[in-house]
């Protein structure tokens, strides 16, 4: 068992837990929590992909049985209650996080192999954790098979976000991009069709077919599309509102979005 914050494995977890640039030379992202932890050591695919877990003393002593099993599948280091408590991301640390090897995908895996069918969530500059980690949830929940996102998005390997998406960043492919409009551009060489969700939308957003492969455009929370990003689009659509609202949160825009594909694809 660990018992010192000084411990040099405990030191790099830290760095790894608060630093984006050391999870990404490393090629590792950290999952906090039973629910989390566990879901990538029952499967298969993500396990032999499980660097190591740590459990905190007390975590151990609370559950024998699960504490056995995962010794069995994975790595494993039992740290002192504090010492957890030193290393963990949250207000009321759980007693078990894993540090796992990412996955890498391309944009055949954002269409799901199938184009014609595919629905494509496109972010451009989204920088609040809680959005990002909504709109996964929502997306893998709608049918979506991909998410493409700009270089400068918030990190979905953030703990927090990461926690946000309650598994979905397990099974959702997702790319981030240097060029966002190229790789759009892209999309429509496979004949999907791109909407941009805009202020100035010629159509409402339920007066279009989204039956063939469909990617939408959803821009920063503060400032929208950028301009180079929305001329990508085929068409621009917009969500009516009422009252005195200008324009609705990201992961609400996107929701409203690609739920009208879902009940279409369902008729």
């Amino acid at each position: 068992m660990i018992t010192s914050t000084a411990n040099a494995q405990v030191k790099e977890l830290v760095r790894l837990m608060k630093k984006s640039r050391a999870r990404e030379v490393a090629g590792v992202f950290i999952v906090e929590g039973p629910r989390m932890a566990g879901e990538l050591v029952d499967d298969p695919a993500w396990r032999e992909r499980i660097d190591r877990v740590y459990l905190s003393e007390s975590y151990v002593g609370k559950h024998k049985e699960e504490t056995d099993q995962i010794r069995k599948a994975c790595r494993m280091e039992i740290l002192a209650d504090n010492v957890f408590a030193h290393v963990s991301d949250t207000k009321t640390p759980q007693g078990i996080l894993a540090v796992a090897k990412r996955r890498e995908y391309d944009l055949k895996d954002i269409t799901g192999g199938a184009p014609e069918r595919s629905l494509v969530i496109v972010l451009d500059q989204l920088q609040d954790p809680g959005n990002l980690g909504t709109i996964f949830r929502t997306a893998e929940a709608a049918g979506a098979t991909g998410v493409l996102l700009s270089r400068d998005c918030v990190d979905i390997y953030n703990p927090k976000v990461t926690r946000s998406t309650m598994g979905a960043v397990f099974r959702l492919p997702f790319l981030y991009v240097d060029d966002l409009p190229g790789a759009v551009s892209e999309l429509k060489k496979e004949g999907i069709r791109v909407f941009a969700a805009h202020l100035e939308g010629e159509n409402t957003y339920d007066k279009e077919d989204y039956s063939g492969g469909t990617a939408f455009l959803i821009g920063n929370e503060g400032n929208g599309l950028r301009n180079e990003v929305a001329e990508c689009a085929d068409c621009r659509i917009r969500i009516p509102m009422q009252g005195k609202a200008e324009s609705l949160n990201a992961a609400v825009a996107a929701a409203v979005l690609i739920f009208e594909v879902s009940r279409q694809r369902r008729e």
